[in-house]
């Protein structure tokens, strides 16, 4: 995988439709993970150059927000990784904290609009 463009795609709840081909299509091997931990282990084999993962905000946790931080803490040393976020309206105020601490290439709320994922990623892939 080290010249190819890949894709770590996180789905913990899920709910959508599986863009897997559309990332395929886009021209990048795609890496699906069902849980930020899984995700964590996977990024000691591969450096992705997107990462699309949802925010659910879990209001029990004492000190964050979501499980989505562990993920974003553990690629701050790779700036060059873009991040995608698919995240529930409702929660928008919750991801505004994140996006403080946090860069975020894109947010998309759902429903997930393809034509907006399509150009998220097209833009990400421009700004390497």
């Amino acid at each position: 995988m080290a010249d190819e463009k890949v894709l770590l795609a996180v789905t913990e709840l899920g709910g959508y439709r599986n863009f897997a081909p559309l990332y395929a299509a886009l021209g990048y091997t795609v890496v699906m993970e069902n849980s930020v931990r899984n995700a964590i282990r996977a990024l000691k084999k591969i450096t992705p150059q997107l990462i699309v993962a949802e925010f659910n905000f879990q209001s029990d946790f004492r000190d964050r927000t979501s499980n989505l931080e562990s993920l974003l803490s553990s690629i701050q040393r790779f700036p060059e990784i873009k991040v995608i976020v698919f995240y529930e309206s409702d929660y928008a105020h919750q991801l505004e904290k994140l996006k403080a601490q946090y860069p975020l290439f894109a947010a998309l709320s759902f429903p997930i609009d393809e034509a907006a994922l399509r150009d998220s990623i097209q833009r990400a892939a421009f700004d390497q």
